[in-house]
């Protein structure tokens, strides 16, 4: 979990240059800092920032860089994923190596415009779990917010030859709920939340996918939870189709995200509130961080 983020305080070197952070570390922390710049090399304000941790796949800092382009964060040791994003722009990703009691030297991004990304081919694409991620933000009540994911799970996409024709399908167990606190994550599958013994499974069927220029769609489809489904639009960026290194082997990834209201989900935050629980509130923001592997022999279908 991000210890805090901190205003950027630099020191520039004989040629003008950042030469890197000066921040009051907590034990156990470093410091991570990026200048974003776009592709005239102009300081690149409002870039969202998503740093992830590479062990648990858990979002551990988010934020735009201010006017200037900065984006600092204060972390426990270990390693990390860093994406860079900006509208029409094409999305960057540095690996990140916190050391406890180091502030490393700013890293400068550069974002490009956006190409037009190859469509991956038609055919069946299965959810790669190891690279993939399920995450949730909610705001606890009276508290900071709480991050969170989902640790089981399955599904594909289903590439039409024509992409506005395709299909996703996801499948989440519900009670691999897991945010880090076990109190709480027991709490979370009762009958008071997700109640996963009654309902064990969290499912979305995408029914349309509509192009939003650039690398952006929307996957119209039908979200069902504790026994009740709703239509649901996930705003997602595709972010492109390798080679993944192995014989008949390729990957596309996409990141999706959703905010889902609890209580079109019978899921009774004011009613528990009242009772004196302390829940978290009633808005729950999802994040699918996803890569998909294509085989061109013996693939399974994605789960119905």
């Amino acid at each position: 979990m991000a210890l805090g983020l901190l205003r950027r305080r630099r020191s520039r070197g004989a040629h003008g240059a950042a030469a890197g952070l000066t921040v009051p570390l907590p034990s156990g922390a470093g410091a991570l800092g990026c200048e974003v710049v776009d592709p005239m090399g102009q300081p690149m304000g409002g870039a969202d920032v998503t740093v992830t941790a590479l062990d648990t796949h858990r979002v551990v800092a988010r934020g735009t860089t201010d006017p200037y382009g900065f984006f600092m964060a204060t972390l426990p040791a270990g390693s990390y994923s860093m994406m860079i994003a900006a509208e029409g722009l094409a999305p960057a990703r540095e690996a990140v190596e916190i050391t406890d009691g180091v502030s490393l030297p700013t890293l400068r991004v550069g974002l490009e415009t956006a190409r037009q990304l190859e469509l991956p081919p038609p055919g069946t694409w299965l959810f790669d779990p190891p690279h993939t991620a399920i995450r949730f933000i909610a705001k606890h009540v009276g508290m900071a917010h709480v991050h969170g994911r989902f640790t089981r799970f399955e599904g594909g996409v289903q590439v039409a030859q024509n992409m506005a024709d395709s299909r996703v399908s996801v499948r989440i167990e519900a009670a691999s709920i897991d945010t880090g606190n076990n109190t709480r994550d027991n709490h979370l599958r009762s009958a008071d939340f997700l109640d996963v013994e009654r309902y064990p499974y969290i499912d979305f069927t995408s029914n349309r996918f509509l192009y939003r220029g650039g690398s952006k769609w929307t996957l119209q489809g039908t979200l069902s939870m504790h026994g009740i489904s709703r239509s649901v639009g996930l705003d997602t960026t595709y972010l492109g189709t390798v080679n993944g290194g192995y014989e008949q082997e390729l990957r596309c990834a996409a990141l999706a995200k959703a905010e889902l209201h609890r209580e079109d989900y019978t899921l009774n935050w004011r009613s528990m509130l009242a009772r004196g629980i302390a829940v978290v509130g009633p808005t729950v923001q999802l994040e699918l961080d996803v890569q998909a592997m294509y085989r061109t022999t013996d693939t399974p279908t994605p789960p119905e």
